[in-house]
């Protein structure tokens, strides 16, 4: 009897554990959607404007500006994020979005609708595979981190590089290693939400 007894306590708990840790990841990804909304809302208001686009291509260090502003935000928001308050957090988050958009406008201009809503669907697809294989994996993930987020740092430089060398060899080989990096950090960055799921006091 104790033992039965015993088993249904640690049944519960787990049952608890992964509702908390569900909830958790749903959250995550309704404001992934959120973001993802907010980008394609700026990306498609620029793409409507002609004085928009035509400041951005032809202003190419507002353009760079943009990208170096996006980038910084990003590192910004992940340093401050512990001490921001759930405002703060949210309209870092909601900008970010939206300068993401900005940027994306006049790339998305140069392409027909068909190959953006395949390269969308593409994308939309390795990421949700990555994304379980990071939540049902028992491997740790956590040395690959390490080794991507430094590949991140290399990627970005390169990309600056190439911003004035405008190699095209080098644009494709930052392309295909940019692939690899985020592919391998989604499914590290998704091991790493289960584990915040699992840990959050209930």
């Amino acid at each position: 009897m104790p033992n039965t007894f015993q088993n249904s306590r640690e049944n519960i708990a787990a049952s608890q554990s992964r509702e908390l840790t569900n909830v958790f990841l749903r959250g995550v990804y309704l404001w992934m959607t959120i973001g993802l909304g907010v980008t394609a809302l700026a990306a498609w208001m620029v793409m409507s404007s002609y004085t928009l686009l035509y400041t951005l291509y032809t202003t190419p260090v507002l353009l760079y500006g943009l990208l170096i502003g996006e980038l910084v935000l990003v590192f910004a928001l992940v340093k401050a994020l512990p001490k921001l308050s759930g405002t703060a957090a949210t309209a870092m988050f909601i900008v970010y979005s939206a300068v993401s958009g900005v940027t994306l406008a006049p790339v998305l201009t140069l392409y027909t609708e068909a190959s953006i809503a395949a390269t969308f669907f593409t994308c939309a697809g390795m990421f949700g595979a990555m994304s379980a294989y990071g939540l049902l994996t028992k491997r740790d993930l956590s040395g690959m981190g390490s080794f991507m987020t430094m590949g991140l740092i290399g990627l970005i430089i390169a990309m600056v590089v190439n911003i004035f060398l405008n190699s095209s060899a080098l644009g494709f080989a930052v392309s295909i290693i940019g692939v690899i990096i985020f592919t391998g950090l989604t499914a590290y960055d998704t091991q790493k939400l289960r584990a915040m799921g699992e840990n959050a006091p209930m």
